[in-house]
């Protein structure tokens, strides 16, 4: 099977970096399955969790507060305001990440930009209901 390059990179350290089979995106237009040969793009990433398969054909996931995506014919790279393997994903993470958002959301005056913020609160709460938190 065919692969690419996949990188997630957030300020504080490469969380993944090697061949992969696919990579499953929460981007801002819909969830998004990339593998080999897509179509070059850029896309901004909404919170949520980024399924890989790599070369060997394990999973691995991660979650993400939010980002930008660069995809290529051979790769994928990912740089993400935060990102977090499972082991360091927590219920009572995921309440900070959603009070933030709150926080944030209560100094927005556009209803655009309110309807934004719910939306990432109800990824959020997905996310928990995913991982059984």
């Amino acid at each position: 099977m065919a692969t690419l390059l996949f990188e997630l990179i957030s300020p504080e350290r490469v969380l993944f970096s090697g061949d992969v089979r696919g990579v499953m995106l929460p981007a801002t237009e819909g969830d998004m399955t990339v593998m080999a040969g897509h179509e070059p793009t850029m896309v901004m990433l909404n919170p949520g969790i980024i399924a890989v398969t790599d070369s060997q054909g394990h999973g691995h996931r991660a979650f993400v507060r939010g980002g930008f995506v660069q995809i290529i014919n051979t790769g994928v790279s990912v740089l993400a305001e935060l990102a977090l393997p499972p082991e360091e994903l927590t219920r009572d993470r995921l309440d900070e990440e959603i009070l933030r958002l709150e926080t944030m959301r209560e100094a927005m005056r556009e209803d655009k930009s309110r309807r934004e913020a719910d939306f990432a609160i109800g990824r959020l709460e997905q996310v928990k209901t995913t991982l059984s938190f």
